[in-house]
């Protein structure tokens, strides 16, 4: 009988076995499957994530040298180098999708009320994309430049946990902005992203859907000065402008005004010019400064010297160091799992897909359309 004794039964417990049993069901994914099921391979991938196993045959061996406590850590299947291959050459990868996207829907509940530093009650999204180098021998079909082949990950990044609940893989070719078509802007929430995004006639269509953006403007951006607004330069802010565009494409794709911010990283000893859609929050003076952690966080970095799955768990492991993991799972090492206490609060989403993003409810809309409404007329919707 398994007890939970380690931590790994004791992390899988938490796991909505129900729900991945209606995955499997959806896409018969046990049909003619005898002994190796796709909770086996689950949790043979599962097991080589957390641990950093870097290929088939090390995941195996890892697992077969403790061959007698394989039962104990929930795998009732033998793991073999030749099953696992098949496995996950054969399974249906919307099985995990559809599980990933349930996991997506608790992990942001549990996160849902972590401070970002800021007097903000809204969703906030970072928008970035990553290069994934590809040997040029095994892909070649994967052709980016003479002596490159790769692939580009879209990632969109929920700020409360450092959640992703948009993924997209496509050719390197393809332009960051043509993911801003791909993805079902949310009433009331930011989306911080970097000048790669900025196409006007797309991000008015974001404006119209009640979202809100905050971008870097083009060096050669051209512009005509509405209102000046009063800063507090001490903060690093330099300027706080209400502007409109002025060159004839660009106006006709953004007709509203937008509202242009200069700030002045003293770190990195450059200035910073951001556009945003936003005229509800106080102005700067108003306010007290961005932390900056999430200031430097306007542009998504990824180290790409590193493999993507053991930058993201090293993540989660530092983040561990406020007991985000073990106290709101209540793990204990080398002994029995206590009980999880019922976390309080609103869920802020109930819907997450890594391949689309459904039209989702922003927690604290109302007071936000009333005061958009009365900066921008009715024409807000």
């Amino acid at each position: 009988m398994n007890l939970g004794q380690s931590l790994f039964a004791q992390l899988m417990d938490h796991l909505p076995r129900h729900e991945f049993r209606k995955c499997v069901q959806r896409y018969d994914g046990n049909y003619r499957v005898r002994s190796f099921s796709c909770w086996d391979q689950f949790l043979c991938m599962a097991f080589a994530q957390l641990t950093f196993r870097e290929s088939l045959r090390d995941i195996v061996a890892c697992l077969r040298s403790q061959e007698r406590r394989l039962y104990h850590l929930g795998m009732r299947g033998a793991v073999s180098r030749s099953t696992l291959a098949d496995a996950n050459e054969s399974r249906d990868w919307r099985i995990y999708a559809d599980f990933a996207a349930v996991l997506i829907a608790e992990a942001r509940q549990l996160y849902g009320r972590e401070d970002l530093g800021l007097d903000l009650a809204n969703t906030v999204y970072a928008l970035d994309s990553t290069i994934i180098d590809l040997c040029m021998t095994l892909f070649p079909w994967a052709r980016y430049k003479s002596a490159q082949h790769a692939l580009k990950l879209h990632t969109l990044l929920d700020l409360r946990g450092s959640i992703p609940t948009f993924i997209r893989v496509t050719a390197a070719q393809v332009h960051d902005v043509n993911l801003l078509d791909a993805l079902t802007p949310e009433a009331g929430a930011f989306y911080v992203m970097d000048r790669a995004y900025l196409d006007f006639e797309r991000l008015y269509r974001w404006t119209q859907h009640g979202a809100f953006f905050v971008t870097r403007a083009r060096k050669n951006f051209r512009f005509t000065r509405l209102v000046s607004h009063p800063v507090d330069k001490t903060a690093g802010v330099q300027c706080d402008h209400t502007i409109a565009l002025v060159w004839y494409y660009t106006a006709r794709g953004y007709p509203a005004r937008l509202r242009r911010i200069g700030y002045w990283d003293a770190e990195h000893d450059r200035r910073l010019v951001f556009l945003t859609n936003n005229f509800v929050l106080a102005r700067a003076r108003d306010r007290r400064a961005v932390s900056p952690p999430l200031a430097n966080r306007a542009v998504l970095q990824v180290d790409q010297t590193k493999s993507a799955h053991q930058g993201l768990l090293r993540n989660l492991g530092e983040r561990g160091e406020n007991a985000n993991l073990d106290r709101r799972l209540q793990l204990s090492a080398g002994g029995h799992r206590a009980q999880t206490a019922k976390l309080g609060g609103e869920a802020f989403h109930h819907a997450a897909d890594l391949e689309r993003v459904a039209v989702r409810e922003n927690p604290h809309p109302a007071s936000l359309f009333a005061r958009c409404r009365a900066t921008y007329g009715d024409g807000f919707s």
